[in-house]
């Protein structure tokens, strides 16, 4: 993890996950509209402190309030009184520690979490490094670098065999030629 990953006052050990990004502001009184990735929507207001940031670096807020606004969500950090300040948090992300995050269940695994592990075929083959993953609707999909990239669809026990965390990799049924 980077510097700018890491935000003020967060220890080394603490790893920052993006859960959605300031989309716009809501009202004059400093509340703004927020595009939430978490499932369902509105459990990002679960979740305080936000850290708030772009490429300079992430900050920590308060969550002062929020709730469901039509389709989406809306929300108040501390020390944003009003419109301005509102305006001055726009497109940026919004990020909780890795350990304000719940245990995921069984078989089920938060994609920050997989980002940056090896992938490796049956026959041993290196295909990359997770970059980032994609949903489709119909099922995930992962992003792999390597000496091209590859788009491997995470199907659980078809094309993924094994994640295996402690060893930094992810077993998959998958050609290298595809």
């Amino acid at each position: 993890m980077s510097n700018r990953d890491r935000p003020p006052g967060v220890g080394d050990g603490a790893r920052l996950v993006v859960v959605g990004e300031v989309s716009g502001v809501f009202g004059v009184r400093g509340w703004v509209r927020v595009r939430s990735y978490t499932e369902p929507r509105d459990n990002i207001l679960s979740f305080s402190p936000w850290y708030l940031g772009g490429s300079g670096g992430a900050v920590p807020y308060r969550l002062v309030g929020g709730e469901r606004h039509s389709k989406g969500i809306v929300a108040q950090v501390a020390g944003c009184e009003d419109r301005d300040a509102a305006a001055a948090l726009m497109g940026q992300s919004i990020a909780v520690r890795r350990d304000q995050l719940p245990p995921p269940a069984e078989d089920e695994f938060y994609w920050a979490d997989l980002e940056g592990l090896r992938v490796v075929n049956r026959e041993g083959r290196d295909l990359g490094e997770v970059a980032y993953l994609v949903s489709t609707g119909a099922n995930d999909v992962l992003v792999v670098q390597g000496e091209r990239e590859r788009l491997i669809p995470f199907v659980w026990e078809e094309v993924i065999e094994e994640v295996a965390f402690d060893a930094g990799l992810i077993r998959v049924d998958w050609d290298a030629d595809f």
